[in-house]
């Protein structure tokens, strides 16, 4: 029984719960410039082309977690390219400046942060050729640089961005959460899930990834440090995985029983929880369409 998960793995949508659903979808829709691909009564699915990005739950009885409880720290969404990148980070920094917290250079790629109106993070990034990255000890060389928003775009930004920032695909490249603990984080999405350890940062922060990519997931204790599992709340409502193959998902269901993990099974994806009460996804490309 193979413990890893496919090195072609990747990261599905991201689905939040949402309050107030007509700002959300603006938000994402306006802004981060996605297109709707889909509208319910209380759904929405936002992407690009046909790759789902953000699927909002209308949920509006809910109410919001606290700062210090598990759940989401951001949903990153990957451009294909700088010119890309440049043209969201402009079309939400003109339209909703004040949602902007940070940029950073992190060696593997450069990114761009912002908070949604609901207070869920959102980075948006653009990764360097993987012949750019490098490994020391078996650990990816990532950092923290300044990044010069202003020169980003300076540099970047086409001049029809302006009107029609909708350039090229995008997808969700990494989910990034907040847990109680490092150690049990590793336990459960390295020991168990089958992603590989590609660096930490000391006991407060681990990233982790399937074939090598520098991280389709992170967990860190930032905010919060000691956290049980999340109650129902407005927030993070589910993450995607999507393996391969039927064969990928088959040896993972395998996997999680082996590790005494309880999985919902309906023959095309495979849910269960994360120490924290994260509901965790995985399908094959096909089950997810």
């Amino acid at each position: 029984m193979s413990e890893l998960l496919a090195a072609d793995t990747a990261m599905g949508p991201v689905t939040l719960r949402v309050g107030n659903l007509d700002a959300m979808t603006a938000y994402y829709r306006d802004a981060v410039a996605l297109q709707v691909l889909d509208a319910a009564a209380d759904t929405v699915t936002l992407g690009r082309g046909t790759k789902p990005v953000i699927i909002l739950k209308h949920s509006p009885e809910l109410k919001h977690a606290s700062p210090h409880e598990a759940g989401l720290f951001h949903t990153a969404i990957l451009f294909e390219t700088e010119e890309a990148l440049a043209a969201a980070v402009y079309s939400v920094a003109r339209k909703y400046p004040n949602t902007f917290t940070g940029s950073s250079d992190h060696l593997v790629s450069k990114a761009f942060y912002f908070s949604d109106p609901e207070g869920n993070g959102v980075e948006l990034y653009w990764d360097r050729e993987r012949s750019a990255w490098s490994w020391i000890h078996g650990s990816l060389e990532m950092a923290t640089l300044y990044l010069d928003p202003n020169e980003f775009l300076q540099q970047n930004l086409p001049e029809a961005a302006a009107a029609e920032p909708l350039i090229g695909g995008a997808q969700v490249g990494h989910v990034h959460l907040q847990v109680g603990d490092v150690d049990t984080a590793r336990k459960f999405y390295v020991d168990t899930l089958g992603f590989e350890r590609t660096a930490s940062l000391g006991n407060t922060a681990l990233f982790v990834s399937a074939g090598g990519y520098h991280h389709h997931m992170a967990m860190n204790t930032w905010n919060s440090p000691g956290a049980g599992p999340r109650q129902l709340a407005l927030g993070l409502a589910q993450v995607d995985i999507e393996v391969p193959s039927t064969d990928d998902l088959g040896v993972l269901v395998e996997r999680m029983k082996h590790h005494g993990i309880q999985t919902r099974d309906d023959g095309a994806t495979v849910s269960f929880d994360d120490p924290w009460a994260n509901l965790i996804r995985v399908s094959t490309p096909r089950s997810a369409a």
